[in-house]
Order: C-alpha cells, then structure tokens, then sequence
C-alpha cells in the first residue's frame, strides 16, 4: 500500500514538473517571438511626418527653378622672370638692352564658381560681389540646363551684394521677403551650388539675426543659420517656408574650410535696397548722419548714468552735418532710428545707411540722463568718410604727461580751430593708460568739462571723486569717449 502510495506521488510530481516546464517554455517562445516583432509606428506619426516632408518638397521645387549656377573666368597674366645673368650689367654693356631670351608674359585663366537667385522675369540676379568680383567671363546656368551670357549691373564690395543681367524673359523668380520679421527659430532652407553641385538644397533654422563685426564686409547685417552652407553656396538662396527669398547666403564660420553649422546671409531688405540703387542710380546711395560714434560700454554706462549698454554714443558731431542742424551733440546715446531700436553703433550705421537722402526721421536718444527726440533730415553720405570713428578702451591716467597747445604744435597736428585742449606728449610704458592714450593725442574734457590749459586739465582732475574719469580726445582727425575707471 505505502509502495503504490510513493509511487502515484512520483508520477504526480513528474507530470507537475512536465506541466510547469511547458508553461514555462511556451511563455519564454511567446516572449521571444514578440520582441522579434517589427516597432508598430501609430499612423497618426506617419500622416504628420508624411506632411512636412511633403510641404519641405513643395517649396524646395516651388524654389530651385529660380536659383542659377554662376562661373566666372578671368585672365591673369604672369610677369616674365628671367634668369638674373640675363640682367647682369656687364653683359648688357657689351651685348645691348636686348640681350637675352624674347619673352612675352603668359596668360593664366582662373576659374570660379558661385550661385545667384532670379529675383525678376526679365533676368535680374542678386549674388555676391566677390563672385563676380574682376571676371571678364560670367556664364548663368539655369535649373533647366540654358546657359546665358551674365552682365555686371553693379556692385557693391562695401556690403558684398552684386547684381547681374542676363538677356531673357518670363524666367521663374523668387518673392523677396521682409526680412525684418524673420524670427530665430525660424525654419529656413538654403538653396545654391556647393563645390560646384548644382541645385543642393540643406534646411536649418534662423540660429540669430543682426549679427555684425563678423569681417566680411563694411556694412554687417547678417541671419545666422545652421542650415549647411559651403563654398560655392555664395550667392545662392536662404527662404522661408513660403518659398519667399529672405536672404543671400555669404559665408561660413569655420576653422576647417567647411561646414560647421555657422553660416551667414546678408538680409533680402538690404540686398534688395542695395539692387534697387544699382540699377535706377548706377550706384549705391547710403544716408549720412554726421556723427561719429562708438559703443556704450559698462564704464560709459555708469559715468553717463544709463540703464543699460545698449545704444550709440555719439563721440562728436561734423560740422554742417544732419546732425548739428538737428541739435544732436557729442554725449549723446541715441536710442532708436526711425521707429527702429538701436542696438550699437553697428545697427545706427546699418539704419542710416538705409535711409534714403532727404528723408526726414525721427531719432530718440539720451541727454544727462534725460528721454530726448529730434528730427533729422538724412543726406547723403559724402565720399570722405570723416564721419568714422575708432573706439578704443581705457584703464587709468597714471603716467601721462600733458602740454599746453603751441601754434606751431597746432600746425603740425593740422588741428581745427574748434579743437582746444592739452597734448599728450609721454605715456609710460607698463601704465594702464599706455593701452588707451598716444602720444599726440590731445585731451579736450575730463568729465565732461573742457580743458584748454594744463592748469584746467589738473583742476579737472582734482574734481574727480570715485567712479572714473570720461575724457573726450582728438586723435587722427577725429573725436572720441574714452573712460578711465579709478583704482
């Protein structure tokens, strides 16, 4: 009995055993089988996945019709280099001046390519003036394979803009856009002609806009985007998700020669200005304030009692100029141009530029302190370019030896009547002032108080109490702000 009792409890937990063995085998070839199982992607994902590459195609092919491959050629001609016992006197004393080989320069063709953007049926073209910069061939292959004959309408090396013309019509053509209603965070996409790859499209988004001192041209605007831009992209297309054109690309910021995600387009407001001037004037008219200015820094914001650094400090006014018969002078901070706000001196310079010549603005700035308005009637930017100006920082006046002004001093320094004040004839070598302050430089107020004489300038200096010392300077042809903190 207990035998037959072991032996049903045996074949109890053997089939047990069996039964749980299954299981678990069956759950484990479940658990396999699902995980090989492809991803389920909602299609909710796909629908909204499907219609932004949809839309990016839409207004990739609504543009590259009107985006043109440019190649320049031009024609460089090598000096002759002869062997120097060709040129020996010696033996041009017994042979004559024509002694040795009959040599004719060689001729050598330099190649460039670029892009450009249609921007008119009748075959205007906006690119950059360093593409056709000297080219005595410009060909323009459009996206359907026709080749014109490109013509120079203008440039404009100061902004880096060039227009050129090609004999057709009823040609596709880009709208331009306002470009000062671009956004960072914008999607923008650029169109061109990367090493010579014709109709290469990238896409990126607006990663800043108003970006100067970059050191590529004289008047700097520039969006800033991570969308890719390489060499031969110059000239090329930046457009908004409209298809709308909003800038030309330029450059790149790189450290290899390529692509690193900074590239920079000079805004379509300014390119289109700049082509609107080109073709009715022959030239680029810019507007004229007669101001030299500089930036507000933390020391000049403190000693001019500001809220912030932003703004223009005026360093001194031209005589004559816009800004004189307006009442502007030297201390001012202006604030806002024309409705516009202003920044720094880049964003000021960039405003008036913009301005037609006999347009009457209205300017905001800053007095002691004090909320001011003016109206200006802008002129056209003369041809001498007195209205430049250069900042230079300051530490200390430790160190520095003045004089009162001579005659003869005066002549020298070719000073105008209108400059008063004491030279600066030593600066110590290891001072803070040696950074700042030259030799010829003539101080003409400390703290905002005009010194004429070596005894005012010392008067002035015992007046000094804490924050630092403001001095207004003539330097080169030219007034400044420098601002000296105390130690």
């Amino acid at each position: 009995m207990q035998k037959r009792q072991k032996i049903t409890l045996a074949v109890t937990f053997i089939l047990v055993g069996l039964i749980l063995g299954l299981t678990i085998s069956s759950s484990f070839n479940i658990q396999t089988h699902g995980n090989t199982q492809e991803p389920k992607i909602s299609q909710e994902a796909v629908d909204i996945l499907s219609r932004s590459s949809k839309a990016m195609a839409e207004v990739t092919a609504a543009v590259k019709p009107a985006v043109v491959n440019i190649s320049t050629s031009k024609i460089i001609k090598s000096p002759v280099q002869n062997h120097p016992f060709f040129n020996d006197p010696f033996f041009r004393r017994f042979f004559g001046d024509d002694f040795g080989p009959a040599q004719k320069p060689k001729d050598r063709k330099q190649s460039n390519l670029g892009s450009g953007v249609i921007v008119n049926r009748d075959g205007y073209i906006l690119t950059n003036n360093h593409v056709v910069k000297d080219a005595d061939d410009i060909r323009v292959r459009l996206s359907d394979k026709r080749e014109f004959k490109g013509k120079v309408i203008g440039t404009d090396p100061k902004s880096d803009v060039a227009v050129v013309k090609i004999d057709a019509h009823d040609l596709p053509y880009l709208r331009i856009a306002d470009s000062d209603k671009l956004q960072v965070g914008e999607t923008v996409i650029a169109v061109g002609n990367p090493f010579g790859l014709s109709q290469t499209v990238t896409s990126g988004i607006v990663s800043a806009i108003g970006r100067s001192n970059v050191g590529i041209s004289d008047y700097e605007d520039f969006i800033q985007t991570d969308a890719a831009i390489n060499p031969g992209n110059s000239g090329g297309a930046l457009v908004n998700v409209r298809g709308e054109l909003v800038g030309i690309n330029t450059a790149i910021f790189s450290t290899s020669g390529g692509y690193q995600g900074v590239g920079f387009a000079i805004p379509s407001n300014m390119a289109k200005s700049i082509m609107d001037s080109l073709i009715s004037k022959g030239k680029v008219v810019r507007g004229w304030l007669g101001v030299s200015i500089q930036p507000v820094t933390a020391e000049i914001m403190k000693q001019f009692k500001l809220k912030d650094e932003k703004g223009a400090l005026i360093g001194d006014v031209m005589e004559g100029s816009p800004a004189e018969k307006a009442g502007l002078q030297r201390g001012d901070v202006i604030t806002e141009m024309n409705g516009k706000e202003v920044l720094d001196p880049s964003s000021l310079r960039n405003l008036v530029a913009g301005i037609g010549p006999g347009k009457d603005v209205m300017v905001r700035f800053l007095r002691d302190g004090k909320q001011m308005t003016a109206t200006v009637r802008i002129a056209e930017l003369p041809s001498d370019p007195q209205a430049r100006a250069a900042v230079k920082q300051s530490q200390a006046l430790q160190g520095v030896s003045v004089q009162n002004l001579t005659a003869e001093m005066r002549a020298n320094l070719e000073l105008p009547k209108r400059v008063q004040g004491v030279l600066v004839t030593d600066v110590e070598d290891g001072t803070p002032a040696e950074a700042v302050l030259q030799k010829g430089d003539v101080i003409m107020q400390v703290n905002r108080i005009d010194v004429r004489t070596v005894k005012e300038y010392e008067a002035a200096l015992q007046r000094v109490k804490g924050q630092g010392i403001s001095l207004w300077i003539w330097r080169n042809g030219g007034a400044l702000f420098v601002v000296i903190p105390q130690k």
